[in-house]
C-alpha cells in the first residue's frame, strides 16, 4: 500500500466511525474549533482491529518499524493503540514487537511501578497516541521512561495532526520534535480528512472554508 492510499484509506476510516467530527467545538484551551478528534469512539473489535491495521502499515510504509524495540501507549488512549498494533504487525507482516504502556499513578504493591510491560535500558522505543494538541501528554511519559535508563525515543507516530500551533510560531508536533529532537510523524493531518468529507459530502464548502480560516488564525509553522 502506498503512502497516499494509506492516507485516503485512513481519512475514510476516521470519518466512517465518527473519530473526526465537523462542527463548532470548545477547547480546553477555549479555542473553539470547527473540527474534533477523539479515538476514544473506537469500542468494538472491528474498529480497533482496523485502527491496528493502519497503525502498523504506517509503521511499515514510513520504515519506522525496524528502527524500534518496543512500542509504547501512553494511558489511556494509547493503550489500545500499541495492543491493537502489536498484534497487527504479527499477523499482517509476522513481525513481533514488545508493547508497553504507563499507569496515572504508581502501583505500591504486586510489581509495583508505574509501568506495564517490558522495558529494558537501552531499548529503542516508538511511542503511538491519537493526536498531540500540546505535546504534555508526551512530555509525562517521557519523564516516566526516562526512570528506566538508557532508553531512545525514536519517534512518535499519532494518527492525526491538528496542524495548531503549540506554545510557539510552530505547530505542536514541530515544536515537540524541536524541544526534545523526537520526530513526530502522523499517519493524516486535518486537512487530509477534510478534503475527504469535502469529497464524499459530509462537508461544504463553506464549512472548509471555516476550518481553513481557523489554520490561518491558530496554525503554526513547519519547519
Amino acid at each position: 500500500m502506498s503512502v497516499e492510499r494509506l492516507e485516503s484509506n485512513f481519512s475514510r476510516f476516521l470519518l466512517e466511525i465518527g473519530a473526526v467530527k465537523f462542527g463548532s467545538f470548545r477547547l480546553k484551551s477555549g479555542r473553539i474549533s470547527p473540527y474534533f478528534v477523539n479515538l476514544g469512539v473506537v469500542g468494538e473489535g472491528s474498529s480497533i482491529w482496523r485502527l491496528g491495521e493502519f497503525y502498523a502499515k504506517a509503521l511499515v510504509e514510513f520504515g519506522l518499524v525496524n528502527e524500534i524495540d518496543v512500542l509504547f501507549g501512553p494511558s489511556y488512549k494509547g493503550i489500545p493503540i500499541v495492543v491493537s498494533t502489536s498484534i497487527a504487525l504479527h499477523k499482517l507482516f509476522n513481525i513481533s514487537k514488545r508493547f508497553a504502556f504507563n499507569r496515572k499513578e504508581a502501583k505500591d504493591h504486586g510489581e509495583g511501578g508505574f509501568i506495564i510491560g517490558k522495558v529494558d535500558e537501552g531499548d529503542k522505543i516508538g511511542i503511538l497516541d491519537d493526536v498531540m494538541t500540546t505535546g504534555k501528554t508526551k512530555e509525562e511519559v517521557l519523564s516516566v521512561l526516562s526512570s528506566i535508563g538508557n532508553v531512545k525515543i525514536k519517534f512518535v507516530l499519532i494518527a492525526l495532526d491538528r496542524l495548531e500551533r503549540g506554545e510557539t510560531e510552530y505547530i505542536a508536533t514541530v515544536e515537540f520534535c524541536k524541544r526534545y529532537g523526537i520526530p513526530v510523524k502522523s499517519i493524516v493531518t486535518v486537512q487530509d480528512v477534510a478534503k475527504k468529507a469535502l469529497e464524499g459530502g459530509s462537508i461544504t464548502v463553506k464549512e472548509m472554508e471555516e476550518i481553513t480560516n481557523y489554520l490561518k488564525t491558530y496554525g503554526g509553522k513547519t519547519l
